[in-house]
């Protein structure tokens, strides 16, 4: 047991007590089982007060689709196989015909929404981000659009020169329902340079967050870990996520992810493991007590482990995601359609629900 000034740090985070950085540095440390299950007890505490006593019971997932409206980027991560330069010969950008093709598919099968990013592309202008919002919000109003990340957000207000807030507020007002919190990475500035040097720095990717959250656009949170970062660093993250929810209240998940090395100029010694994932999964939901939702990877780590994932903290299984394109340009391709979904949560020991983005109960 883990003792704090005389007091049990277990007995602290089984009773739901926010814990500093440097408590979760000593539960790091704890045997992985050991951090699962206090993890466990958390999503329970935290679940239960969401949708009542059978809170427990219930693992969401959602219908939706990635559609990666173009692979031209100009900011080059190391950690990244899916973007391309104009000078490549494989690079697109999707036309709306396109976009609703796939869009019909999704509504074929009962799907509430997309997920929408692009990469930095330096020539599309303003107007075909606001017409193509437009389009698909009349054409499929059903639809959410999750859509554009923070560093696509800077990348937008510093390409068209305008206020950060005024095009969050256009693209809104155009159709955006709700914001991803890709390109998060690790939020300490010393590794974001080592991989994603001409990235948005941590300040600029939570300034976009502030301004969606006062603008009332809900957005996820995000970590993609097992790279340069140091333990220390994994929790500097944390932390200021959870400083940025107490401010501004907006981020429904969070979800981490290993990073994927294969295809990519970023190379590591030794690809993060499954144990390191799950560790670092439970630290999150025991730390960050201020975000309900905790989302298992499987998409990273494959079906069985995203399974598992939901005893260490986790209470949703994410997305049947009809598409996805970044990860799988790493090398790293999982499947998985709704009825799949649902056996894995029900062989876990689960009651399987859908939502919706804002995790509403659909059925």
């Amino acid at each position: 047991m883990v003792s704090l000034n005389g007091a049990s740090l277990t007995e602290k985070v089984l009773a739901g007590e926010r814990i500093s950085s440097e408590n979760a540095l000593e539960l790091y440390r704890l045997p992985v089982e050991e951090l699962g299950a206090l993890a466990d007890a958390r999503r329970d505490l935290a679940k239960a007060k969401a949708y009542g006593g059978r809170g427990r019971e219930i693992v969401t997932y959602i219908v939706d689709r990635n559609i990666n409206y173009t692979n031209v980027c100009n900011v080059y991560c190391k950690f990244c196989a899916f973007y391309r330069t104009e000078r490549d010969d494989d690079h697109y950008v999707l036309s709306c015909e396109q976009i609703d093709e796939k869009l019909d598919e999704l509504t074929a099968a009962g799907g509430v929404q997309i997920l929408m990013q692009g990469g930095h592309h330096p020539k599309l202008p303003f107007q075909w981000y606001v017409d193509l919002l437009q389009h698909i919000k009349a054409k499929y109003p059903h639809i959410n659009i999750h859509g554009f990340s923070p560093p696509e957000f800077q990348h937008f207000a510093e390409t068209f020169r305008m206020p950060l807030r005024e095009v969050i507020s256009e693209f809104k007002n155009a159709g955006l329902g709700s914001i991803p919190g890709g390109g998060g990475e690790i939020l300490v500035d010393r590794v974001r340079k080592r991989i994603s040097p001409l990235k948005i720095n941590s300040d600029q990717w939570l300034d976009v967050m502030q301004v969606a959250h006062e603008l009332g656009l809900k957005s996820s949170a995000t970590m993609m870990f097992g790279h340069v970062e140091t333990i220390e660093d994994r929790v500097e993250h944390l932390q200021r996520i959870r400083d940025q929810q107490d401010k501004s209240g907006g981020f429904t998940a969070f979800i981490c992810w290993t990073f994927q090395p294969q295809h990519t100029a970023l190379k590591i010694d030794h690809p993060t493991g499954v144990a390191e994932y799950l560790r670092t999964q439970a630290l999150a939901r025991i730390f960050l007590d201020n975000i309900e939702n905790v989302q298992s990877s499987w998409v990273t780590q494959g079906p069985h482990i995203g399974q598992v994932a939901l005893k260490y903290g986790a209470n949703d299984f994410g997305s049947v995601m009809m598409e996805e394109n970044v990860v799988s340009s790493a090398g790293t391709t999982f499947r998985l359609n709704a009825a799949e979904i649902e056996s894995l949560i029900r062989d876990a020991g689960y009651e399987p629900r859908r939502r919706n983005n804002w995790y509403e109960l659909l059925n």
